[in-house]
């Protein structure tokens, strides 16, 4: 089977690149191609243009892609141990309430061994997964990654941008004591002022209220954000001034906290997809961008898989509290994928 990207819109539109692809470093004129990168840009020429690119809806998705009777994966789950997230949680913590550091973003991973079964056909899953949730996959040979993700980075056309802030995490069950709780309401205005000041520089910026999304089985605070740019900016430009943003990253988003990010993530051997900008630009001359945040999802390397999840640690973080949610976490991604 050749390489393929995938990319699924909340409108339900979709398509598939078929490889070879070619590497470029900026996005091509004529569109079609993909956006994909790690979670430190490490990528010189992230954009991937496909030798085809198909659109594909549920029911010719397995046709595009060729899969010929594989069945999806059954996958043997091993509990993630305590100790170095535990470790990692308290050191920023520390920072945080030394006034150091206002918050970042830790992540656990899940690991198990694909016992049969091809993930992916968990693509089916991803085509049909809710609504408000952009699709997203990238297999490469023996590895690959994939998911639906509730969080846009950005999407422009021309001089008009949109992004959204999507931070605190609860139960559905929960909304009456979600929308008083001042911790999950922290964590969320923290994203929203990062966005708002970066795209001020850029342009004007429209901020509207908060409010609840429901993605899978759990809740979250979100606030839209509207940017009419001074000046049309290419997305790769954008992928810079933005990422990481504080719902994956840090803040401050100064370089010695960066760095320690990145150390964290090294010694929690989190996947490099999970957090990274993942995009597509539509076929055509308009320049349509969309960028989203590749969470929710899971990555694989030959037989071994990794189920990824991450909470934002602030003032008022407790240890249980944020173990709860990456559990939660991690189960809305298998309950979406079938798994």
């Amino acid at each position: 089977m050749t390489d393929i990207a995938f990319f699924r819109l909340p409108d339900g539109r979709a398509w598939i690149g078929q490889g070879p692809f070619e590497s470029l470093a900026h996005m091509p004129a004529d569109g079609g191609a993909f956006y994909v990168n790690d979670f430190d840009l490490t990528d010189p020429a992230p954009w991937q243009r496909p030798t085809k690119l198909i659109p594909v809806a549920a029911d010719t998705l397995a046709a595009s892609i060729g899969w010929s009777g594989a069945q999806p994966p059954h996958i043997q789950w091993a509990k993630p141990a305590t100790e170095w997230f535990k470790m990692a949680f308290r050191r920023i913590r520390r920072e945080v309430l030394a006034k150091r550091l206002e918050k970042m973003v830790p992540v656990l991973t899940e690991r198990g061994i694909i016992v049969d079964g091809d993930p992916i056909r968990l693509l089916d899953r991803v085509m049909t997964a809710p609504s408000n949730t952009w699709g997203y996959g990238w297999v490469h040979g023996t590895r690959g990654f994939l998911g639906a993700t509730p969080e846009l980075l950005f999407r422009t056309q021309g001089r008009e941008a949109e992004t959204m802030a999507l931070a605190g995490t609860a139960k559905p069950g929960a909304q009456e004591a979600f929308l008083q709780d001042v911790k999950e309401i922290d964590e969320h205005e923290i994203v929203v002022r990062y966005l708002v000041d970066s795209f001020s520089h850029l342009g004007s910026v429209t901020r509207h209220p908060r409010g609840l999304c429901q993605a899978a089985s759990l809740l979250h605070f979100q606030s839209n954000i509207n940017i009419v740019l001074d000046a049309e900016s290419d997305p790769d430009t954008l992928v810079r001034e933005l990422h990481p943003t504080p719902a994956v990253g840090c803040l401050p988003r100064e370089e010695a906290w960066l760095q320690r990010l990145r150390e964290y993530r090294t010694q929690l051997k989190v996947p490099d997809f999970f957090g990274a900008p993942f995009g597509f630009v539509e076929p055509g001359d308009m320049h349509l961008c969309h960028m989203v945040v590749a969470i929710r999802g899971i990555s694989w390397i030959g037989q071994e898989a990794q189920l990824p999840s991450g909470c934002g640690i602030v003032g008022g973080s407790a240890f249980d509290h944020e173990w709860r949610e990456l559990r939660l976490k991690r189960e809305s991604v298998v309950t979406m994928l079938g798994l």
